[in-house]
């Protein structure tokens, strides 16, 4: 932008050339005079001044006819001119400029925000040229951008309606049979629970990506820090987890590698939603019925590192650096089928990052996906007291 505002500033200012156009009408008249009356009625003024001295005559009667003459065809002349250059630079400089701002203010009422001005090199018509470029291109991009936000907010509002119909669809028909008496076993009505309550947590975490989305767009994530052992806190999520993926025939296997006593600095409800978000989206995409997933846990110098590996279909390098992007989706006409909100990686990635550390994918297409994130270890100052 400011490359732009200076290359539209080059040139003379209007105000110095009023300037010069000033002292032109003043002084052109003037020398135009003095030429006449030196040049072309010097000898006529000589024999004026000297009848003048020896004759005793009427001073209009000795005024030399022929250098009025012309003294006043080049006065015509001289104010004719004068007048033409005027309004050369007035329709030049002013008018024509400003009939230029006029169309390209009415294009840009009209939504044409492809109407360029040309580059000019006067001063203050170059910065009102300038100023209008950039205008033209904020509004142009705004209204870009408004149009890709509406398209994704419509992508968004299509596939949480998918996402929410689906759970609830089986939620309807499993209490229907139930209630029919079609779970008239101990065992059939231990699954029937199971997948109601397992249909009502895809609900319930769909409904927190939303919560989690309106946080990002407003930075108003609520973080509840404290400090968590990464063993400890690991171990209640992995039980939690293999419950639920032990309902979907996938296998979890869990390594840790870090020492025991290691921390960090984290929230623990948010750090859910990663795990989780991650572990749905590997489900999600798994392409077949022997579905395994691997969390390691890995200590590094000043930092924890945690890898979540699946067995799935994997991700193609073209969009592997895109996957963190709201609503990117690697493959559309298959994730439409698939649904989901588009938003739960942007959520990792947002989550990680508030927490100081950073998220990352490698992938191969057939064999799988791992995302690997990083987080600073905590660290206890030795002033530090423990209450």
């Amino acid at each position: 932008m400011k490359a732009l505002r200076n290359k539209y500033k080059k040139g003379m200012k209007l105000t110095t050339k009023m300037v010069i156009l000033f002292f032109v009408i003043i002084l052109v008249p003037l020398v135009a005079a003095s030429i006449t009356f030196i040049g072309f009625g010097y000898r006529e003024n000589l024999d004026f001044i000297h009848e003048l001295s020896s004759e005793d005559v009427m001073v209009g009667e000795l005024i030399n006819r022929r250098v009025l003459r012309h003294f006043e065809m080049l006065m015509f002349l001289t104010l004719v001119t004068i007048s033409a250059v005027i309004m050369f630079w007035i329709r030049k400089d002013i008018y024509a400029p400003i009939k230029q701002i006029k169309t390209a203010m009415q294009n840009i009422a009209d939504g044409n925000f492809e109407c360029r001005l040309p580059e000019t090199r006067d001063a203050e018509i170059g910065q009102l040229f300038g100023n209008y470029e950039q205008m033209r291109l904020r509004l142009k991009e705004n209204a870009e951008e408004k149009v890709e936000n509406e398209r994704k907010q419509k992508e968004l509002i299509s596939n949480i309606s998918h996402d929410l119909k689906t759970p609830i669809t089986s939620i309807k028909g499993y209490i229907e049979g139930i209630m029919d008496g079609v779970a008239n076993t101990p065992e059939k009505m231990d699954k029937y629970i199971k997948t109601i309550y397992n249909k009502a947590n895809d609900m319930d975490r769909l409904i927190n990506e939303l919560t989690t989305y309106s946080g990002i767009d407003t930075n108003k994530i609520p973080y509840n820090f404290h400090i968590l052992n990464i063993s400890d806190y690991f171990s209640d999520c992995i039980e939690e987890i293999g419950l639920d993926l032990e309902s979907k025939n996938i296998h979890l296997n869990y390594t840790n590698l870090a020492a025991p006593d290691t921390c960090v600095v984290a929230d623990p409800e948010q750090m859910k939603k990663v795990i989780n978000n991650i572990i749905s989206n590997s489900v999600k995409y798994m392409g077949h019925d022997n579905g395994v997933i691997d969390i390691s846990i890995l200590e590094e110098n000043e930092s924890v590192k945690i890898e979540l590996e699946d067995n799935g279909r994997g991700i193609a390098q073209k969009d592997i650096g895109n996957i963190f992007e709201r609503f990117y989706r690697a493959d559309a006409s298959r994730n439409s089928m698939q649904g989901g909100s588009g938003i739960g990686l942007s959520i990792v990635k947002k989550i990680i990052e508030d927490h100081g550390g950073y998220v990352w994918a490698t992938s191969k297409e057939g064999e799988g996906t791992c995302m690997h994130f990083i987080l600073r270890k905590y660290i206890k100052s030795d002033d530090e007291v423990v209450f």
